[in-house]
């Protein structure tokens, strides 16, 4: 009878004894195809085994039923017995298989016997009293030949003795080695190729065989003890292990049993120890044996036991967890023999050998994976989860991906008994796919991934939480409700059925069929913990406009099945080319979707710190959920976010327009979205003009703001396109729009400034016709201010839009005139149309300055050229008819500028009745002139004579120089100019060649360097040296 955690092995009986067979089992030996069997009676039975008839496929424990029923004759066959094997029953046996040699443990004594014909070959009498021995062989290099060659060790236990023979390949090396220790040695084991374990009654003893040193195994320091103290020996005698008073002693056994990498278990009475290869503890918990076991064993990947004869069970446990996986009862069973090699690959999955004094039973492994299905299946995620990390790559498929999916499963069965903090933690472990998350939760938070079913909850019992999870309805409605649920998940969902079944059991609580209240408001709240973690993961992989940062892998360009390092996150495409970015988008949306339900559920402030970056949220499920809860604002932003701009203004316009009490404050009126179209780009100009309309119609100044504030998105605009707009509602605004534009910009293009002159002059009619004289003063002087300051516009365009007999727009053409170089037809303007001689001297002054603003600074002589002030002093005093002449204003031209007219031309103009007295400022400023030009004259000569001396000084003398810091080289310290000199000793060397100069030709460069002529790198680094000097 088997039970536990799962089904390891299958017990088959392959040999019994048959009822008048007075004989007892009492060894067993395993090699090859062969069984060998000693008995009470000394004899040896060979029995050749059916490979083929006993094997068991992998997982199938039908198969193994079927196996037990087969007939004892097909499975072995007895091939000999051989009589009087030894004189008494034999105690052990071993094979060395390359020496040909089977070793036999009776009566006290180590045998040799012949492989092939069992006869006895030697009794090794040195052996007496012997209690145990050991064997071992492996493939070492040999430095003689270098070659690799077998060497075999045996190792027998003679009372306080340890006997050592080596054989390389089939031939016995010399004498044997003796070990002395300082007790009766009972069991003997191979830890490595040159270390033996020794048990004794006072603990057991590491030794090496090459150097003959030997280390007591201590057990680590109990609680209490000193830190750092070294433990006691592990095994030794102490109180626990003395009679009663009046009965015998007893001593418990040691006993030792190689395990995988080397490691080895310790075990005597109840305790055990973990030791590495060096001999250390190992940090592992003991097993927690009920009763000291009769034996122990390893057979890849698990710890064997066989309790007390009287209790006949033997007990299967794992070397990580140390839990109880099976207890298999089998009736006086007392020996146990794992066949060689058992801690390797070489073992995995044959099984091993028990048997009792009348029966043999093969141990038959099923296979790897059914036995974790068998775990899983019993909700032993655990110990699934450790059988799976003890076990090679090389015996199951995707390891990696069967951990991960046994703790996906056993995260599902955490979260079903509302443990969600640990179902989440295990889920991030465990890189679920996401989506199998999210299906865990009803739809209010999964949406279409939820597998709940949608007619509510079902009665918390075991019997209706099972019925309901089996019923073919809900089922269709969960692969309704979940389209892109990948196929890979319905065996995880059956599993968790199972698992949830066998757990119930123990828990007696059923699993709720919906999430409600308070577990739904737990659960949420880890789910909040959980999603941004994955977030941040497919952001590693993922842009927010949808491509892979990193191009995607196919199998068309690697030539290979290689998946993405994001495959473990996503459901797995089933087409033959899987599109993965498509997949991750999908995975993304999953996500953000699901997280933004769950802010909206659980921390609905936290759901604005989600949509106002860049996310991947579903923009149906976002838009219907803020709108139902009534948050205009967040809509808004998430709707921006996601660039469905139109929406959101169609939204903004409409709220702005609304003055009811559920629209917040902020989102009355136009500024919001003023602000909006301000942070629109200039592609998007359509939207922009379509939708600043209203904003211009409620407030123009708020509305302008999105054409003329200082963001880079205004300025950008198309100007035209806007212009266009803008003169439509307004010229107004159109007006505003260009002095924007040139003023603070600082447009230069001529389209631009004539299109603003000629609003101005529309502006001006408009504003005449409706007899505005305050907006006409106001626009009369910026167009003229304009038309005054600006030069990129083409005046002999401007000149057709202004009329030439209206009073309002005389100076305008006049500042025409003047951008033509027509300056006499501007100051007739000036002095005859509009009689302003103040305006026409300022603009004599702006004339002169201009042509004098590129000369010397030096004064010019009047007489040498003509003068703008003669052009003005001619109108004043020999007008055109029927104008009058002007003295008065000549007069005072003559006083201000006289300087600046003629001489000559000047006194023929003036009339000769004229007083003298009145000329007396013109003369006056005429000879303070004349002597400005002398005085200039003799201070320049002053300067150039100076400045001619210090240059003749630089050419004789040399200037002064400056080192590299900057400091004044007085003149003795350097020559330079016509003075510099260098001199030429007999020491003195080319910097080149290194050779003296002597008397070859030299050359001598600016920085006073000399290098024979010949040197023509010389040359190279001389010149280079001037330059740098």
């Amino acid at each position: 009878m088997s039970k536990g955690l799962l089904q390891a092995f299958q017990p088959q009986p392959i040999v019994e004894l048959k009822k008048q067979d007075k004989s007892r089992i009492e060894t067993i030996l395993a090699y090859g195809d062969r069984l060998l069997v000693g008995l009470s009676t000394g004899n040896l039975r060979i029995y050749r085994i059916n490979e083929d008839a006993h094997s068991i496929k992998a997982g199938s424990a039908g198969e193994a039923d079927n196996v037990s029923s087969v007939s004892e004759e097909s499975l072995v066959e007895l091939r000999r017995e051989v009589e009087r094997f030894t004189k008494r029953p034999s105690q052990q046996l071993a094979v060395i298989k390359e020496a040909n040699v089977l070793v036999s443990l009776s009566d006290g004594y180590v045998s040799f016997h012949d492989l092939q014909t069992f006869e006895l070959s030697e009794r090794l009498e040195i052996t007496k009293g012997a209690s145990a021995f050991a064997t071992i062989s492996s493939v070492v290099k040999d430095d003689a030949t270098d070659m690799m060659t077998i060497q075999s060790h045996l190792a027998v236990a003679a009372k306080r003795k340890i006997l050592l023979w080596s054989w390389q390949e089939m031939e016995l090396n010399g004498t044997p080695i003796e070990l002395a220790l300082s007790a009766p040695i009972k069991t003997l084991a191979w830890l490595t190729r040159t270390q033996i374990v020794a048990g004794m009654d006072p603990g057991f003893v590491l030794i090496d065989i090459e150097s003959r040193e030997s280390m007591d195994i201590n057990r680590p320091a109990a609680a209490g003890e000193v830190s750092g103290e070294q433990g006691t020996r592990f095994g030794a005698v102490n109180t626990s292990g003395m009679s009663y008073v009046g009965m015998s002693s007893w001593v418990p056994k040691p006993m030792m049993s190689k395990l995988a990498n080397d490691e080895m278990l310790l075990a005597k009475d109840v305790n055990t120890l973990f030791i590495d290869p060096d001999g250390n503890t190992l940090d592992k918990r003991q097993i927690p044996w009920a009763a000291a076991p009769d034996a122990i064993g390893y057979s890849y990947p698990y710890v064997l036991c066989l309790q007390p004869r009287s209790n006949g069970t033997l007990e299967i446990r794992s070397p990580d967890t140390m839990s109880l996986l099976q207890s298999i009862n089998l009736p006086g069973v007392n020996n146990l023999h794992v066949p060689q090699p058992n801690i390797s690959l070489a073992h995995a999955g044959k099984g091993f050998l028990v048997s009792n004094e009348r029966c043999i039973w093969r141990m038959n492994a099923i296979g790897y994976d059914a036995q974790i299905k068998d775990l899983t299946e019993r909700a032993n995620f655990d110990e699934a989860i450790s059988l799976l990390g003890l076990l090679e790559d090389t015996l199951l498929d995707d390891k990696i991906g069967r951990i991960r999916e046994v703790k996906v499963q056993k995260a599902r069965h955490l979260f079903f008994q509302q443990k969600y903090a640990a179902a989440m933690e295990l889920f991030t472990e465990a890189s679920a796919v996401p989506q199998q998350v999210i299906s865990l939760f009803p739809k209010s938070i999964a949406g279409d991934l939820s597998n709940f079913p949608e007619d509510g909850p079902v009665t918390r019992t075991q019997g209706q939480a099972t019925s309901a999870s089996n019923s073919p309805s809900k089922k269709q409605k969960r692969q309704s409700n979940t389209p892109r649920k990948k196929n890979s998940a319905e065996p995880e969902t059956s599993s968790m059925k199972s698992a949830v079944k066998a757990s119930s059991d123990s828990d007696d609580v059923g699993h709720p069929a919906i999430l409600e209240g308070k577990d739904l408001q737990i659960a949420v709240s880890q789910l909040l913990n959980y999603l941004p973690q994955i977030r941040v993961e497919i952001q590693r992989y993922l842009n927010f406009d949808g491509t892979l940062k990193d191009a995607p892998l196919t199998h068309q360009n690697t030539g290979s099945n290689e998946d993405p390092p994001f495959a473990r996150i996503v459901p797995r495409p089933l087409s033959q080319e899987p599109d993965w970015q498509q997949a991750l988008v999908d995975t993304a949306t999953a996500v953000d979707t699901t997280l933004f339900r769950a802010y909206m559920f659980a921390q609905p402030r936290l759901a604005t710190s989600l949509f106002r970056l860049a996310n991947f949220c579903d923009p149906e499920v976002v838009e219907n959920k803020l709108y139902e809860s009534k948050r205009y604002a967040d809509l808004i932003n998430f709707l921006q976010g996601k660039k469905r701009h139109e929406q959101a203004l169609e939204l903004l316009q409409k709220l702005g327009k609304n003055d009811a009490e559920d629209v917040e404050p902020a989102l009355r009126g136009p500024r919001r979205t003023v602000e909006y179209l301000r942070e629109l780009p200039f592609e998007l100009i359509g939207i922009i003009l379509r939708f600043s309309r209203w904003p211009l119609e409620v407030d123009e100044d708020m509305g302008m703001q999105i054409f003329v504030s200082e963001t880079i998105n205004a300025e950008n605009l198309p100007r035209g396109e806007v212009l266009s707009f803008l003169n439509g509602i307004k010229g107004r605004l159109a007006l505003r729009y260009l002095e924007h534009v040139i003023e603070e910009w600082g447009d230069t293009d001529s389209d631009v400034h004539e299109a603003l002159i000629h609003l101005y002059l529309k502006e001006f009619h408009l504003a005449k016709q409706q007899q505005n004289d305050a907006a006409n003063d106001e626009l009369q002087s910026k167009l003229e201010t304009f038309l005054q300051k600006s030069t990129h516009y083409d005046p002999r365009h401007v000149f057709h839009s202004i009329p030439e007999d209206d009073p309002s727009f005389f100076e305008c053409r006049a500042i025409l005139h003047g951008r033509l170089n027509e300056h006499l037809k501007a100051l007739r303007l000036y002095v005859f149309a509009l009689h302003d001689p103040e305006k026409a001297e300022a603009y004599c002054n702006a004339v002169y300055a201009a042509q004098h603003a590129h000369k010397s600074e030096k004064l010019s002589d009047p007489d040498s050229t003509k003068s703008i002030y003669t052009t003005l002093l001619a109108l004043y005093l020999d007008p055109p008819a029927p104008e009058k002449r002007d003295l008065d204003s000549a007069l005072d031209l003559l006083s201000r500028h006289g300087s600046r007219l003629p001489a000559l031309t000047t006194l023929d103009f003036l009339p000769p009745d004229l007083s003298i007295a009145k000329l007396h400022a013109y003369f006056q400023g005429r000879m303070r002139t004349a002597n400005t030009l002398a005085r200039e004259s003799a201070v320049l000569r002053s300067i150039s004579t100076v400045a001619k001396s210090i240059a003749d000084i630089d050419v004789h003398i040399g200037e002064e120089g400056y080192d590299e810091k900057g400091r004044r080289i007085k003149g003795d310290d350097v020559r330079r100019g016509n003075s510099r000199r260098v001199e030429l000793t007999n020491e003195r060397m080319c910097a080149v060649c290194h050779s003296r100069l002597g008397r070859a030709v030299v050359r001598i460069w600016p920085n006073g360097e000399v290098r024979h002529y010949g040197c023509g790198e010389g040359r190279r680094l001389g010149e280079r040296a001037s330059i740098s000097s």
